[in-house]
C-alpha cells in the first residue's frame, strides 16, 4: 500500500496468546507519520520456571521508539492485568493517561503508599464520556465486570469504528458498578462497527456466567450458618464481593476485620468513591483477638496462594495476628488463575491440616467469573454486528476457538493476531501487515530486566543442579599454594554407591591439576576451564546431573 495512505491498525503488545499482561496500541495515519493510542498497561505473575521473579510486564521498546507520536494511554479498568505495570513503565512512556475515578484513585493511592511510584499525568473521565485524543475519537461504554467502572472503548477514526471490549460480562445484578450498556452497544451496531476486538477468556465455556447476586446469596447463607470465626479470601479488587461479604457479616451480627495492604487500599478508594456507602466501618487487624469468635469475619488477601499475602501466612501459622483453630471456616471466594493452582492447593491443604473447614467454588457458588461465556459473547455479536473480529484477551486455544465462533456468527473476516502483530483493520484487506518488537520485562527485586537477561536462566539452572564454587591459589611456577577452597551448594552429600561428593570434587581438582603441563597451569584461563570441566564431569559420573561450576584462580 502507498506509504502516504492512512491506515487504522491494531498492535497488541500483551494479552494475545496469554492470560494477563494486557497492553495494546491503535495506530492511525500513514505508516511513517502514524499517531498511536495505547490501551491498558497490565502485568502478569510468573510461574516456577522464573525463580525469584516478582512480576511480568510487557516490553515497551516499540512504544519508546514511537513515544513522540504516542497521543495518550487509555485504561479500560483497574485490574492489575490491565493497569498494574503502569507504575513501573510510565516513565518510559511519559504520555497522558485517561482513566475513570476509581482507577485514577488507585493509581494515586499507590503513588502515596509505595516509594518510587511515579506521579503519573492522569485525566479523570466518566463512563459515557467521549474524548478526542489526537486523531482518535474515544467513547467510554459501560460494561459489567468484577471491578467497578469497567469500560469498553468505541474508537473512531475517519476510516471506521472499532470496539475494544476490555474485560466484560453480562450481569443483570452486578452488586457494585455498571450493568452493561446494551442500548449504547446496539446503537453502535446500528452506526456500523467495522472491527470488534473482544475478550476471549471464557469462550470455551457454554451458556451464561453466574451473577454476583448469586454469589452474594451463597455467602450470606454460609456466613450466617457458621458457628465460629469466618475468614473470606478473594481478589482485593472485587469491590462487589467485598460488599457482599460485609452485608452478609452485618446480617449475621458480625464485624469485618481486614487483613492485607492491597485489600485496605481498595477499600479506602471504594469508600471515597461511594461503593461501600451504608456499611459500617471495617475494623483494623488488632481487633481480631478482641472480638468473640462468632462475631468476626476476616477479609484477607492471598486467594491465589501468594507466599507473602495474609492467607498463606495464616496457613503456615506464621501470621502475627490471625490464628485459626478447628471449627473455624475459610471461604475461597475466588478461582485459581492458571499457573497458581499448585500454590492455592498448598494453602488449602495446610488449612485442612489445622482442622479448619475450607469452602471453595467446588463446594458452593462462592465465586463467579467477570468474563463472558459463549452465550454472552453471542449476544454481544448480535448487538454490534462487526465486519471484522479480532479475538483478544486469552491463550492460543481461546483465541482460535473464538475465531471459529465469530465465523460461525457470520462475521466477514476473523484475524488470528498474537502479541507483536501489526494488524491492518482498514482500509483494504484486513490482516497482519507487520511486526512490532515485543516480549516481557521481569521485575526482579527492585530492577526491571529483559526476559533475555541471563541471570534468571542461570537461576533456573542452579535450582535444578546446584553449584560448586572453588578457589585455587597458584604461584608463578605453576604450583598450588595451600588447599583449594571449595563450597558445594544444592548437591547431595553422597553420590552413586555412597561416594562422598566432597571427595569426588577434591579428586577431580587435584587429578586435573597434576596432569596439566606447567605452561597451562600458569595460563589461569586454561587451568580454570580444565578444572571446571573435570569437576562437572566427575560429579555427573556419580550423580547423573551436571552442576554449575565456578572456578576462581588467584596468583600467590
Amino acid at each position: 500500500m502507498n506509504e502516504e495512505v492512512s491506515e487504522f491498525v491494531f498492535a497488541p503488545l500483551g494479552g494475545l496468546g496469554e492470560i494477563g499482561m494486557n497492553a495494546a496500541l491503535y495506530g492511525f495515519g500513514p505508516p511513517k507519520t502514524r499517531k498511536w493510542l495505547m490501551v491498558d498497561c497490565g502485568l502478569a505473575f510468573p510461574g516456577p520456571e522464573l525463580p525469584g521473579v516478582d512480576l511480568l510486564m510487557p516490553d515497551v521498546t516499540f512504544v519508546e521508539k514511537i513515544r513522540r507520536d504516542l497521543v495518550g494511554l487509555v485504561i479500560t479498568h483497574a485490574h492489575e492485568d490491565h493497569i498494574g505495570a503502569l507504575s513501573f513503565l510510565w516513565p518510559k512512556l511519559g504520555c497522558t493517561v485517561y482513566a475513570t475515578r476509581f482507577a485514577a484513585s488507585l493509581l494515586e493511592a499507590r503513588r502515596l503508599q509505595e516509594a518510587g511510584a511515579p506521579n503519573i499525568k492522569v485525566v479523570t473521565v466518566a463512563t459515557g464520556q467521549r474524548l478526542d485524543i489526537g486523531p482518535f475519537d474515544v467513547e467510554f461504554v459501560a460494561v459489567a465486570h468484577s471491578i467497578p467502572e469497567a469500560n469498553a472503548l468505541a474508537i473512531r477514526t475517519p476510516l471506521g469504528l472499532a470496539i475494544h471490549t476490555g474485560d466484560w460480562k453480562i450481569d443483570p445484578e452486578p452488586g457494585v458498578g455498571h450493568r452493561i450498556d446494551t442500548a449504547r452497544l446496539t446503537a453502535l451496531g446500528d452506526e456500523g462497527v467495522d472491527a470488534l476486538i473482544c475478550d476471549s477468556t471464557n469462550i470455551l465455556r457454554e451458556g451464561d456466567s453466574f451473577s454476583e447476586s448469586d454469589v452474594a446469596q451463597t455467602l450470606r447463607k454460609l456466613i450466617g450458618d457458621a458457628k465460629e470465626r469466618v475468614l473470606v479470601t478473594t481478589f482485593a479488587s472485587n469491590v462487589a464481593r467485598i460488599r457482599a461479604v460485609a452485608e452478609a457479616a452485618q446480617a449475621a451480627g458480625r464485624s469485618v476485620v481486614v487483613a492485607g495492604r492491597a485489600m485496605e487500599r481498595v477499600i479506602q478508594v471504594s469508600r471515597e468513591c461511594g461503593f461501600l456507602d451504608g456499611l459500617p466501618p471495617f475494623l483494623s487487624l488488632d481487633m481480631f483477638t478482641a472480638l468473640p469468635r462468632d462475631k468476626i469475619v476476616v477479609l484477607a488477601t492471598g486467594s491465589q496462594g501468594e507466599p507473602r499475602a495474609a492467607m498463606a501466612r495464616v496457613a503456615e501459622k506464621e501470621h502475627p495476628v490471625i490464628k485459626l483453630v478447628s471449627g473455624d471456616t475459610v471461604i475461597f471466594s475466588s478461582r485459581a488463575i492458571p499457573g497458581n493452582t499448585r500454590e492455592v492447593h498448598r494453602v488449602v491443604n495446610k488449612l485442612c491440616d489445622q482442622g479448619v473447614e475450607v469452602i471453595t467454588d467446588h463446594d458452593h457458588l462462592v465465586h463467579c467469573s467477570g468474563h463472558p461465556r459463549r452465550g454472552e459473547v453471542a449476544q454481544l455479536y448480535d448487538w454490534v454486528r462487526p465486519r471484522i473480529s479480532v479475538p483478544a484477551h486469552g491463550e492460543g486455544h481461546h483465541l482460535s476457538v473464538h475465531a471459529a465462533f465469530a465465523k460461525a456468527r457470520g462475521v466477514e473476516r476473523t484475524i488470528g493476531a498474537r502479541n507483536g502483530d501489526i494488524v491492518r483493520l482498514f482500509p483494504g484487506e484486513p490482516g497482519v501487515v507487520g511486526k512490532a518488537p515485543t516480549g516481557r520485562l521481569l521485575k526482579d527485586g527492585d530492577v526491571l530486566v529483559s526476559e533475555d537477561d541471563g541471570a534468571v536462566r542461570e537461576r533456573a539452572r542452579l535450582s535444578f543442579s546446584g553449584v560448586v564454587s572453588l578457589a585455587l591459589a597458584i604461584d608463578k611456577r605453576g604450583d598450588l599454594v595451600g588447599d583449594p577452597d571449595v563450597l558445594i551448594s544444592g548437591l547431595p552429600k553422597k553420590g552413586r554407591d555412597g561416594v562422598d561428593m566432597g571427595e569426588v570434587v577434591d579428586d577431580a581438582i587435584f587429578r586435573t591439576f597434576d596432569n596439566l603441563p606447567r605452561p597451562k597451569r600458569r595460563d589461569f584461563d586454561a587451568a580454570a576451564t580444565a578444572v571446571e570441566r573435570a569437576v562437572r564431569a566427575s560429579v555427573n559420573a556419580v550423580w547423573g546431573k551436571k552442576p554449575q561450576v565456578h572456578v576462581l584462580i588467584i596468583e600467590a
